[in-house]
């Protein structure tokens, strides 16, 4: 009977004790409401803001070439510290090199406490690829390029060297992974920033590259919500528009954003995209005067419903830049306003700033919201919510307690050597080599036979890519790969150039085709951009005729790949970048170029060998030249070719 009240007692006591730790948990002040009851309307509203200056000039009308900000002055300064803005989003004019990254990072983020602001959300668009901030840093590979190794685990190895050198940088957020489902070929805008054009493969691809990213403590963020990957239109230029109903959209292009939320996803980037079946509301455009459906930055039904709703997301959502055409071009300021907080978005990304003016432009735009929300047009609850995600991102990622930013010697000579190291540089080069996809191979053309003294000519379609050539040189001879005597010079193929460059190729020894589609309009010679394509079939029928096999690279898009169907062997690199001339260390561009490029022209002179599989479908061009449903070279049947 002892042992029985005994227990009882202690039992008693424990229910006591359980109830008191939940009294104490009611009484515990929440530190974030704490916060935000102590701000003003207008901190609130600047916390829900990403500010950028990418350039500056004092007189917006004078002649005076603006400067790339990367150094503080003392009227920015003064801006920032007033305005306490949540975050800034940095762009490649903003990055020089580490050391000046690092310390740009701490003076903002010190200038901005000093003036009362709580520390602000750095944040950059480092996909990997074409899009990369960083110049000096590790560019990587690009998405498409990583699935085209056939294995996940890169793309987490790849966000965590991301991840690893934005750290470094004291920069938070990644604007990455790309979750979008490049379905539609003619894409302008996504293409080779896309994992794939299958759901399933960008979920998996995509998730992994988060979880890279997170296991450096960056914070994620996924783009572009619903989905950019179906359209035709480029929402930097103009309005686009997806006719998929809500079904259509949940059984593809939100499957990878369903995975990546259910892993843990902290934010989400909204597209300025028109999605009619499931947002119907129409707006009169400001430029146009026609009807245009709300875009899903604008749309409650797409933000709140969809989103929050349906896939369950309770972390931030960030609007894509609100400077882009999609919306400049159709909708007023106060609109934009109003209309993208009420639907659910937490922070805006501002214009970028350039001259006083803009800044000016900016005040306006933060007062407007202040006066809407005070006389209801924007709905006071949906700015404290959103505030209140804000500040418990910044929370859960140490921040609110951050209160020293000052940047020691020893961080910046770690940044330095972090940034662009030997071993980041090395995993994005063996990762570029592993995505090399020989399409085709016919006549043993690939990879060429060169002799000692003979001379390689590499035709570009591009002029911004030229300075491969001497780099690949450089590279070939490091590895020991190219014979004795053995040279390499690049040309450009334009209108000008032309008959040059098809008696260059007469000449040479061997030559290598480098053709670079970066839109649909380059899949058609008769277009501008295409014309490159009919003097490159030239050049393949020249070879032919000399008894000799004609080899072309690809070097962006991959659906460049059915403009020649008479190439003995095509070898798809899914990337490339600016290199008018070769990056030297002299110079700081060492690390600034995408390896994807190089390692293909490696590959043909046989230095590499090519071993990745197809990551999306090549359909056939019509008599016009236009991408057509039919196909010419199936993903599916890659990875059954790789497995066999």
């Amino acid at each position: 009977m002892k042992k029985r009240i005994f227990g009882w007692i202690c039992t008693l006591l424990a229910v006591a004790m359980l109830c008191s730790s939940f009294a104490l948990a009611d009484t515990q002040p929440d530190a974030i409401g704490s916060i935000i009851s102590g701000m003003s309307l207008r901190d609130k509203l600047a916390q829900m803001m990403l500010f950028s200056i990418r350039t500056w000039k004092e007189d917006a009308s004078s002649d005076t070439p603006a400067e790339n900000v990367r150094v503080l002055n003392d009227y920015i300064r003064q801006y920032i510290a007033d305005h306490r803005f949540g975050g800034i989003l940095l762009f490649s004019e903003n990055c020089g090199d580490a050391e000046q990254v690092a310390r740009l990072v701490s003076d903002l983020q010190t200038v901005n406490q000093a003036g009362g602001g709580l520390p602000m959300l750095m944040a950059m668009d480092q996909e990997g690829g074409t899009v990369s901030r960083l110049g000096f840093g590790t560019s990587g590979t690009g998405n498409m390029s990583i699935t085209a190794t056939g294995d996940p685990e890169n793309a987490r190895t790849m966000g965590r060297v991301f991840g690893e050198e934005l750290g470094l940088l004291g920069v938070d957020i990644d604007f990455a992974p790309v979750m979008d489902v490049n379905d539609n070929p003619a894409n302008p805008v996504i293409g080779v920033r896309a994992f794939s054009d299958k759901a399933a493969v960008v979920a998996e691809y995509g998730c992994a590259f988060m979880e890279g990213l997170h296991e450096t403590g960056t914070i994620v963020c996924l783009k572009h919500f619903p989905g950019h990957g179906n359209t035709d239109v480029d929402s930097h230029t103009g309005l686009p528009l997806v006719d998929r109903s809500h079904d259509e959209l949940m059984a593809n292009e939100l499957v990878p954003f369903k995975a990546a939320i259910d892993a843990g996803a902290d934010m989400v980037m909204t597209a300025h995209i028109q999605y009619p079946q499931v947002e119907k509301q129409t707006y009169t455009s400001i430029t146009s005067g026609e009807e245009v459906y709300i875009p899903a930055t604008m749309s409650r039904t797409i933000l709140t419903d969809l989103l929050r709703g349906e896939l369950g997301f309770g972390g931030v959502i960030v609007s894509d830049a609100l400077e882009m055409k999609a919306i400049d071009d159709n909708f007023a300021i106060d609109d934009v306003l109003s209309m993208t907080i009420n639907s659910g978005v937490d922070m805006l990304i501002l214009p970028s700033v350039r001259d006083v003016d803009m800044m000016k432009k900016i005040d306006d735009m933060l007062n407007r919201a202040v006066e809407m929300t005070e006389d209801g047009t924007i709905d006071a609850s949906m700015v404290d919510a959103s505030v209140r995600r804000i500040l418990t991102l910044k929370q859960k990622y140490g921040m609110l307690d951050h209160t020293d930013y000052d940047v020691s010697d020893e961080a910046v000579a770690i940044a330095v050597a972090g940034c662009g190291s030997a071993e980041h540089r090395q995993i994005a080069w063996d990762m570029a080599c592993e995505a090399l996809t020989l399409l085709k191979n016919e006549n043993d053309a690939f990879p060429l036979t060169v002799k000692p003294g003979e001379k390689t000519l590499l035709l570009f379609t591009a002029a911004s890519r030229v300075g491969a050539a001497e780099l690949s040189q450089k590279l070939l001879t490091e590895m020991d790969a190219l014979p004795e005597g053995a040279t390499i010079e690049g040309m450009t193929i334009e209108k000008d150039t032309a008959e040059a460059c098809l008696a260059a190729a007469k000449a040479a020894d061997h030559v290598l085709l480098i053709s670079r589609a970066w839109t649909s309009d380059c899949l058609n010679p008769a277009t501008e951009d295409g014309f490159p394509v009919g003097i490159v079939n030239q050049v393949i029928d020249d070879l032919h005729a000399a008894g000799k096999t004609a080899v072309v690279i690809s070097c962006q898009l991959p659906y460049d790949a059915a403009c020649y169907p008479k190439a003995d062997a095509i070898l798809l690199t899914y990337g490339s970048s600016k290199m008018a001339t070769a990056p030297t260390a002299e110079s700081g561009d060492g690390s600034a170029w995408v390896p994807d490029l190089p390692a293909g022209i490696c590959a043909a002179f046989g230095a590499v060998e090519p071993a990745g599989q197809l990551p999306v479908d090549l359909p056939k061009l019509d008599a016009d030249y236009h991408l057509t449903d039919e196909l010419l070279y199936s993903s599916q049947e890659a990875e059954l070719d790789a497995a066999a």
